[in-house]
């Protein structure tokens, strides 16, 4: 019951995407009925991502400086949560290249509106105007979200630096982010009605095609992050100098909680015992698994990487080269924080990737799609990923012989 209790939502949505997708075979383009319902929801979740994404990350900036850790510990921590998701992100790039899973994606999809990735686009323009604005006003928007989190940030850190100046202001941070996370919580149960009349929708226009593209797209990950899960990490395990006997040992736990729970968050006390018994520090184990439960997600690297690659197919913008291969894998990066300063999510990784790219935001609910079926794989290595960061910065920080 505890099981089922903790993928209700999950489960709910499941259900609603297949009778969508049970309906928009049957009825075809008449589904198109169902259209202005899951329109509906979405400008629900529209409505809602500049609050949402401004206060979580403004609170994000007050925790961080709150953080008990050293600065070295702090800067190390940050420097294992980025090589890690590089790691994860050129691992899943390379992979997905070679194996594309998107290669009919290209036949469902139109042309796209522009994006840093457009062939007349200037790239250092592209990048400027992705994270920068030149007007507040233009901040209130969820096409500006990179400008918006970068703001949030500062922001953040300036009431955070101020302290009891700016106490009022920080408690308004704090009580406005819940509430805006709770009315979010709210919107997100009528999910699997919204996404389902979406999804029958995308069936009736594109047929049932795109669903064996979900199924292929679903395999690639969980191939990347068993490779992850049982090769990259045993290798950082080698590393650490951690016998691996004991480190698989140890991590049977943890990662038996992220499959039952389907949550990170659940899964910060057992990370920690673990990392304790595998021998990390008590401060380092404290500090740095509540840290990268918020800033580092390797599994979320990973199915953003599907995400945008999936978007650059459908809209026939298939990236080449180096520097496409870098703003995929950077853009991926992006999303994982974001979904990580974000507990409840509520599509702002996907509508961040269709803004970067010029994507009409519907299509955001399509790429929903693709983190809801594979989350159980995601979770897992975003989980595990952080009690592994643990014993690098360990390694890197005290047991340095």
């Amino acid at each position: 019951m505890s099981v089922l209790k903790n993928y209700k939502s999950t489960l709910l949505l499941l259900a609603g995407l297949i009778a969508g997708g049970v309906l928009g075979a049957v009825l075809g383009e008449d589904a198109s009925v169902l259209q202005p319902v899951g329109t509906i929801f979405l400008n629900l979740i529209f409505v809602l991502v500049v609050p949402l994404v401004f206060l979580s990350v403004a609170q994000s900036m007050v925790v961080l400086r709150r953080n008990e850790m050293i600065g070295r510990v702090l800067g190390t921590s940050f420097g294992v949560f980025l090589f890690m998701s590089l790691v994860c992100g050129i691992l899943a790039y390379v992979v997905m290249t070679l194996w594309n899973p998107f290669t009919d994606v290209s036949s469902l999809g139109g042309a796209a509106t522009g994006g840093i990735l457009g062939e007349d686009v200037n790239i250092a323009d592209a990048i400027a105007g992705t994270l920068t604005v030149n007007d507040f006003p233009l901040l209130l928007s969820r096409e500006h979200l990179l400008p918006l989190i970068l703001f949030a940030a500062l922001f953040g850190m300036a009431v955070s630096f101020l302290g009891e100046k700016a106490a009022t202001i920080e408690k308004l941070i704090f009580e406005g982010g819940a509430v805006v996370m709770k009315i979010m919580d709210l919107v997100m149960k009528l999910a699997p009605i919204g996404i389902g009349c979406y999804f029958a929708c995308t069936i009736g226009q594109l047929g049932g095609q795109i669903v064996g593209n979900y199924l292929q797209v679903l395999v690639a990950v969980c191939v990347v992050c068993a490779v992850v899960f049982f090769v990259i990490n045993s290798l950082y395990a080698m590393y650490s100098k951690i016998p691996l006997g004991k480190f698989w040992k140890e991590m049977i736990v943890p990662s038996a909680t992220a499959v039952g729970t389907c949550s990170s968050a659940a899964c910060i006390p057992m990370n920690i015992a673990a990392a304790q018994n595998m021998g990390v520090s008590e401060k380092i184990a404290g500090g740095v698994i509540p840290l990268g439960t918020n800033l580092h997600k390797d599994g979320s690297v990973i199915t953003g990487i599907a995400k945008v690659l999936f978007t650059l197919y459908f809209f026939g913008m298939q990236p080449s080269g180096i520097g496409s291969a870098a703003l995929v894998i950077l853009l991926a990066l992006m999303v994982s924080i974001v979904v990580g300063a974000i507990p409840v999510g509520g599509m702002t990784g996907e509508l961040l990737i269709c803004a970067v790219l010029g994507i009409d935001p519907s299509f955001a609910a399509t790429l929903l799609i693709i983190g809801t079926i594979c989350d159980i794989p995601a979770t897992l290595v975003n989980s595990t990923g952080n009690l592994v960061a643990a014993t690098l910065v360990d390694r890197l920080t005290i047991k340095k012989q």
